[in-house]
């Protein structure tokens, strides 16, 4: 049995991916255990990503594991026997402290991280050079937490290093090069492509918006600005709105540039894929700058990177922000590299 743990949209997506590329034969040996954060906007579209995967005739499980006092434990509780029994355990987000909580009490040979997007090569990068999984926008520090859950942590990343008697694969559409042993299997976003489209493709361009401000990585006034700029120069119409944005914010730039902000329902590769969507996608660095020349491959539209100009960041920002950032636009493939807005607006 594979029993697979997701905590966004994405991975479910990503899930899916792995089980059409595995050959999709028997997607009844897959479960997936959603493990659903806190906010409305990830829920809903978990949801909506749940019901597609038993569609594909995958057994999906909601477990609440956030939220109210002792739900943490009583999921654990839940899950134990379903973990010990795994064959084959796949993670769509390896810097989670509760999976890797589970990750404890696996006793599979197999293990699989699918994309959790750009994270998945801060993730690979971490693992080569033998350094703590930490997230890339946070600064470092350890705190009391971090001390008290160090060994599950350790008892992790062991899990993620092959051996003889075990093996890691990483799924992916983002470039990794990753450990020895590690097998790297592409993410081509064909089952997205079988399912949905060819979308219509209008004239104006759309936008895609990015949780950087929320993280506290980007200032949002700087950012403001940058939205607007692009909008105007490249006849914008409608602001795909990251799943994290706070509604003040999107208000804000509502108002202030008269774009329409939209709140999809469904990860933005599958948005893109039905239709209709913009000749013209810009994005700042994203996953997305990675996935949706996959998921649009074949139906003429653009996507276009705006970097990230570094007197945008936050004072508080970590050291890594900046050439995490510049990373992610480097080595996105089939896209147009704009020069950030500060030196053009």
């Amino acid at each position: 049995m594979n029993l697979a743990f997701v905590e966004s949209p994405v991975q479910l997506l990503n899930v899916l991916e792995w089980v059409h590329t595995q050959g999709g034969d028997d997607p009844a040996a897959t479960t997936v255990v959603v493990l659903p954060p806190v906010d409305p906007m990830s829920r809903g579209q978990l949801r909506r990503m749940a019901e597609l995967a038993r569609d594909e005739g995958i057994a999906v499980r909601w477990q609440e594991a956030r939220g109210e006092s002792g739900a943490p434990l009583k999921a654990l509780r839940a899950l134990a026997g379903l973990v010990r029994r795994a064959e084959h355990i796949v993670i769509g987000d390896p810097f989670s402290r509760y999976v890797q909580l589970l990750l404890t009490l696996v006793r599979a040979d197999r293990l699989t991280v699918v994309d959790d997007g750009t994270a998945t090569m801060e993730f690979v990068a971490q693992l080569a050079r033998g350094e703590r999984l930490t997230r890339w926008h946070r600064r470092g520090r350890t705190g009391p937490r971090e001390l008290v859950l160090a060994p599950v942590t350790a008892t992790a990343r062991r899990r993620f290093t092959p051996t003889a008697d075990h093996t890691v694969e990483v799924f992916t559409a983002m470039p990794v090069e990753a450990p020895p042993g590690i097998a790297v299997t592409p993410n081509t976003f064909a089952w997205t492509r079988a399912r949905f489209g060819p979308p219509a493709v209008g004239k104006d361009a759309d936008l895609v918006g990015t949780s950087l401000v929320e993280t506290g990585v980007v200032d949002p006034t700087p950012y403001q600005e940058a939205v607007t700029a692009l909008a105007r120069t490249h006849g914008a119409t409608r602001y795909f709105a990251h799943r994290r944005e706070s509604a003040d914010k999107l208000r804000a730039l509502e108002a202030a540039t008269g774009l329409e902000i939209v709140r999809p329902d469904l990860p933005l590769e599958l948005i893109a894929r039905r239709g209709p969507i913009g000749r013209t996608i810009v994005s700042f660095p994203s996953t997305v700058v990675h996935t949706l020349p996959l998921a649009l491959a074949g139906t003429g539209v653009r996507v276009a990177v705006c970097d990230i100009a570094p007197e945008w960041l936050r004072a508080t920002a970590s050291p890594r922000a900046q050439g995490f950032l510049s990373g992610v636009t480097e080595t996105a493939r089939g896209v147009q590299r704009l020069s950030s807005v500060a030196t053009w607006s």
